[in-house]
């Protein structure tokens, strides 16, 4: 373990720098897959097919072709932003069609009674959605959109092979690659135990949440 604690600073560094990405990719996966996962239930055909494609867009492409698209592609069109900003964009558009679903799952979950009850008061569809079915929603959504969350932070390992740079993952490689250390202690010692701290952490606050909404039933 001492490569590891050799380079304490470095692994800081880039647990906070993982640590970043992470918050920036839930900040936007989030609420982009609730309204898409809006656009899934809407009435309004054009909005289901939209929601739909992008659905199936990003369910079924890999999330290193979504990424290579955002690093090497974008540019091409003339976007030019940092790898950081690619590396985060990539993780928002895959993962918001995984939180789409799980948020869908959970609407489909309450009772048809539920909205038709909101549209007897008046509330248009939504309304309805925001404050009658979406809160219900919640209490069955917390499981799977847990999942889908703890798999987007493990993910975000997969953005530092596409040069965002000062992550975990990246810190790794230069370690081994560059500076010559050992690969075994570097990525068992230092990243993996990186990306445990930030899982399990992430792991015991969901429990925490589930708990509380099944006592909110």
């Amino acid at each position: 373990m001492s490569p590891v604690f050799d380079n304490i600073d470095l692994f800081v560094d880039g647990f906070l720098t993982s640590l970043e990405i992470i918050l920036y990719a839930l900040a936007g996966s989030v609420p982009l897959g609730v309204l898409i996962a809006a656009c899934r239930v809407s009435p309004i055909p054009p909005l289901r097919a939209f929601g739909t494609f992008w659905v199936t867009t990003f369910r079924n492409t890999p999330l290193t072709v979504v990424l290579f698209f955002c690093a090497f592609g974008l540019p091409e069109l003339g976007i030019n932003r940092s790898f950081f900003f690619f590396g985060v964009l990539g993780l928002v558009l895959y993962t918001s069609a995984f939180v789409c679903e799980a948020v869908r799952s959970g609407i489909n979950s309450v009772p048809a009674g539920q909205a038709e009850a909101a549209r007897s008061l008046g509330l248009n569809f939504t309304q309805g959605l925001r404050f009658v079915v979406i809160p219900q929603a919640l209490r069955t959504v917390v499981p799977p959109l847990g999942s889908v969350l703890i798999a987007m932070m493990k993910n975000s390992a997969v953005a530092g092979a596409f040069g965002v740079g000062g992550d975990l993952w990246s810190t790794g490689q230069r370690l081994t690659s560059a500076l010559g250390y050992a690969t075994f202690p570097i990525f068992v010692g230092g990243v993996a135990v990186g990306y445990l701290i930030i899982t399990l952490t992430a792991g015991a606050l969901l429990q925490v949440l589930e708990r509380k909404v099944a006592i909110a039933r």
